[in-house]
C-alpha cells in the first residue's frame, strides 16, 4: 500500500516562488557524506514524497527521501551529515522547506543551510540558515533574508537521519545572454531564463509553476490545470517575463490534455516599470493597462499551438513586463512559451 504525504505546507509567501533546486529545472544532488538508506537524488524530486508500508531493500526500510545511517561516533568532524545541491538555475533564495514527511522516528534533530556562488569545491560558503531544530513528519519552513545570487546549497543535518525533500524557493537570476535562442529570440517566460508565475486564479489539479518549466510535460500532472468551472467566467494566469521585451512568437502547448483542454485562449500584455507586481496588485490595482496581443483563439486537444502571424501589432511594440494567459472556460495547459527580444 502506498500513502501520499498528508502534511500540507502552510501558506507562506516564499512557497509560491519557484523551487530553484527541483530536478524539473535541472537541480542536481552532487555529493553527500552518507546516503546508506536512501539516495540523495530523492531530495530534489518534484513529486510529493510517498510511503510504502511493506517495501524494503537489502539495506532496510525503503524511504522516499535522503537518509543516512545512524552515527555511532560523534567525534568532531563526524558529528553530522551533509548534502551538496547544484541549483537548476542561479537565483536569490527567499526561503526553504526542509520536508521530513514520513520521517518520524528517524528525522534529524536539526539542520542548517549554506550557499555558494561558483565552484562548490572551493567556496566560499555562506551560512543562510543557522542550526535550526526540525520537526518530524512536517514541512519545516524557514525564510531567508540574504540578497545574494547563489548556484549551490549545502544542507547539513545533525546528527543524522532522513529528509524527504529539500525545496529551495526563490527568484531565478540567470544570464539571459547565454539563454538558448530561436531565430534570435529568447523564451522570456521560461523559469530557467528568469520568468516567474506571479499569480493565477486557480491551480487545483496542476501547480501554476508547471506552465513555464523546461521541456515538454511527461504527463498531465506536469501542466497547469484548473478545476471544472460550474458558473460563468474564465480562468487566468500571469507570468512576469525574465526581462522587459518585445514579443514575436508564442507557443501554447496542451500536451496530454485531451478531455480537459480549454476551448480557447487569449493573451494580454502589460508594461509596469517596477516589475514587482504581487498577486494582490493584480487583483486590486486600477492603474494596470493590459493590451491584447493574441485575440481569443480556439485550441485543440493534446497539441502544440504556435502563434506568430496571429499576434497583434501590440506584441512587437511593447516593451512588455507581464503576460496574462486567459483560458475559456477552464482546463489544462501544459506549457507557455513567449519568444521575444529583451
Amino acid at each position: 500500500m502506498q500513502t501520499v504525504a498528508s502534511t500540507a505546507a502552510a501558506h507562506v509567501a516564499f512557497t509560491e516562488l519557484l523551487d530553484l533546486a527541483s530536478e524539473r529545472v535541472g537541480g542536481k544532488a552532487l555529493s553527500t557524506s552518507d546516503d546508506f538508506f536512501a539516495e540523495k537524488e530523492n531530495l530534489l524530486k518534484a513529486s510529493a514524497p510517498v510511503f510504502v508500508f511493506d517495501k524494503y531493500t537489502d539495506r532496510g526500510k525503503w524511504m522516499d527521501g535522503w537518509e543516512s545511517r545512524r552515527k555511532r561516533n560523534l567525534k568532531p568532524g563526524n558529528d553530522h551529515d551533509w548534502c551538496v545541491v547544484q541549483l537548476g538555475v542561479p537565483g536569490i533564495i527567499r526561503g526553504v522547506n526542509i520536508d521530513t514527511s514520513f520521517f518520524t522516528g528517524n528525522f534529524p534533530e536539526a539542520a542548517s543551510l549554506e550557499a555558494c556562488a561558483g565552484d562548490p569545491d572551493r567556496g566560499p560558503w555562506k551560512e543562510l540558515i543557522p542550526r535550526t531544530r526540525l520537526q518530524g513528519g512536517s514541512h519545516n519552513l524557514v525564510a531567508v533574508a540574504d540578497p545574494g545570487t547563489w548556484t549551490h546549497v549545502r544542507l547539513r543535518i545533525f546528527p543524522d537521519g532522513g529528509v524527504a525533500r529539500l525545496r529551495v524557493h526563490g527568484e531565478a537570476t540567470p544570464d539571459l545572454s547565454r539563454a538558448p535562442k530561436e531565430s534570435g529570440r529568447v523564451d522570456l517566460a521560461a523559469a530557467s531564463n528568469g520568468g516567474c508565475v506571479v499569480a493565477c486564479n486557480d491551480s487545483f489539479f496542476g501547480p501554476k509553476d508547471n506552465l513555464i518549466l523546461p521541456g515538454r510535460a511527461e504527463n498531465m500532472g506536469q501542466g497547469w490545470e484548473t478545476r471544472r468551472r460550474r458558473g460563468p467566467g474564465h480562468d487566468w494566469i500571469v507570468v512576469r517575463l525574465a526581462a522587459r521585451g518585445k514579443i514575436g512568437k508564442i507557443e501554447v502547448d496542451t500536451n496530454h490534455f485531451k478531455g480537459n483542454f480549454p476551448e480557447s485562449c487569449s493573451i494580454d500584455a502589460c508594461s509596469f516599470s517596477g516589475r514587482d507586481l504581487t498577486a494582490t496588485d493584480l487583483r486590486d490595482r486600477q492603474d494596470l493597462v493590459w493590451k491584447p496581443i493574441l485575440p481569443r483563439t480556439v485550441l485543440q486537444a493534446d497539441h502544440r499551438h504556435y502563434f506568430e502571424k496571429e499576434l497583434t501589432g501590440e506584441a512587437g511594440a511593447g516593451p512588455w513586463d507581464y503576460v496574462r494567459l486567459t483560458i475559456y472556460p477552464d482546463g489544462g495547459v501544459s506549457r507557455l512559451r513567449v519568444w521575444g527580444t529583451a
